[in-house]
């Protein structure tokens, strides 16, 4: 066992009161509110679980998992002093939360529902949580569709000592428009900084099953049952190609459109997409604005119009010379080193590459209390993983990058 670090983690999730919203919200959006409902079953299998959870709410109706549990195995509620409790059997000091199963409700096409529920989660938070922000630091969900109603409530919930603020991670536009710069200005202007949880955003309200309910039932299939050569290349195609796609578009959409450069001192961190992919995307994206050893910027490629005078010829160009038109200042890797974070849980490839992407860019979290997370077994996940770790790495990973980032005063690791 090695010396203990400070451990902040960078996920977790807040079970929020199965009618928090039927209750809250205003009474003519009730309908389409995100509620849960408890049911008891005969066990599945021997001896197995009876207590199961069902979410209603548009695009996810049928939703169902067992309970999530505290460290006795009791049904976990969301209380805080159980969270507390729950962190210190499991060593975690501090913990970023975000929301449950509410975060489907969150970021549809219905803007009014979906600011609806933020406000009403955010006001939860301020009554249930203010207290124990010394060891939980809850992000407060912002919808981005009405960028008005957006800048005030980041105005709102900074007020209120929240420092980070959860967007989705598939936005209504791309993150380069410059329709979100209110946001970033008031993001950095209120000392917020932002955060994206993985399979967030795009509900549609009409439409029947959302696309994360969908993937949810290939996950079944593949389960229950029988494993044909289709359905290994289709998960390994899942989880190795697509499962990558929605954060590196995150990460260059940002960078593409000069947030980091215009909006230096906010930080993006990108929470439950591990980071196994993120060395090679820091190489490839500076590659795209590197012209090689011998490559010859003087040779030209295009069409060539026969109507045009030689001097007049604007479908041809000299290809290789748009690695010269980067805007900015600094390389993208060079912004991701200085303001990108990547939570991982159980990534070895994250750890090995760290001196690739930055030691800042790759942050640990728990998925506090997720069946897929490490919770109950977080202490001997972190001794086996960062074994070999020099020691003032590992504090930055662990807990000192993002302990300092969200105010729990505890400085990186040099």
């Amino acid at each position: 066992m090695t010396e203990k670090n400070f451990v902040c983690s960078a996920d977790g999730h807040i079970l929020e009161p199965t009618d928090l919203f039927r209750t809250r919200l205003p009474k003519h959006l009730r309908d389409l509110a995100v509620w849960e409902e408890d049911f008891e079953i005969e066990p599945l299998v021997e001896g197995g679980v009876r207590d199961f959870r069902r979410l209603h709410t548009p695009g996810f109706e049928g939703w169902t998992v067992s309970h999530y549990r505290h460290y006795d195995g009791s049904a976990n509620t969301g209380d805080p002093d159980r969270i507390v409790n729950d962190m210190d059997l499991d060593g975690i000091d501090a913990q970023v939360m975000h929301p449950n199963l509410s975060l489907f409700g969150l970021y549809s096409d219905h803007h009014e529902l979906s600011m609806a529920h933020a406000r009403v989660y955010n006001d939860y938070l301020i009554e249930r949580f203010t207290p124990y922000f010394h060891r939980i630091a809850p992000t407060a969900p912002v919808p981005i569709s009405n960028i008005g109603d957006a800048v005030a409530e980041i105005e709102r919930v900074a007020k209120a000592g929240f420092k980070g603020i959860l967007l989705p991670a598939i936005a209504p536009k791309p993150y380069w428009s410059p329709d979100f710069e209110p946001v970033w200005a008031a993001a950095q202007a209120n000392g917020v900084h932002i955060f994206m949880h993985c399979q967030t955003g795009d509900v549609k309200v009409k439409e029947p099953e959302a696309t994360t309910l969908k993937v949810i039932k290939g996950l079944a299939a593949e389960v229950n049952e029988p494993m044909t050569g289709e359905r290994a290349a289709r998960r390994m195609q899942t989880q190795c190609i697509f499962a990558g796609v929605v954060p590196q578009r995150i990460v260059i959409d940002l960078i593409g459109g000069g947030v980091p450069e215009r909006y230096p001192d906010l930080h993006f961190a990108l929470i439950e997409f591990d980071a196994w992919w993120l060395a090679s995307l820091v190489g490839a994206m500076d590659k795209a604005w590197t012209a090689g050893i011998g490559q010859d910027l003087d040779w030209w490629l295009g069409y060539w119009d026969s109507n045009r005078p030689d001097n007049d010829q604007p479908h041809m160009a000299r290809i290789i010379r748009v690695a010269e038109k980067w805007p900015y200042p600094l390389r993208p890797s060079e912004y991701v080193r200085r303001q990108f974070h990547v939570s991982f849980q159980d990534d070895p490839v994250a750890l090995a590459a760290r001196h690739i992407t930055g030691l800042s860019t790759v942050i640990w979290g728990a998925d506090y209390p997720h069946a897929e997370g490490t919770f109950r077994h977080s202490p001997e996940l972190i001794d086996s993983l960062f074994a070999g770790v020099p020691g003032n790495e590992r504090a930055a990973i662990l807990g000192g990058t993002l302990g300092n980032l969200v105010g729990f005063g505890t400085p990186a690791a040099a």
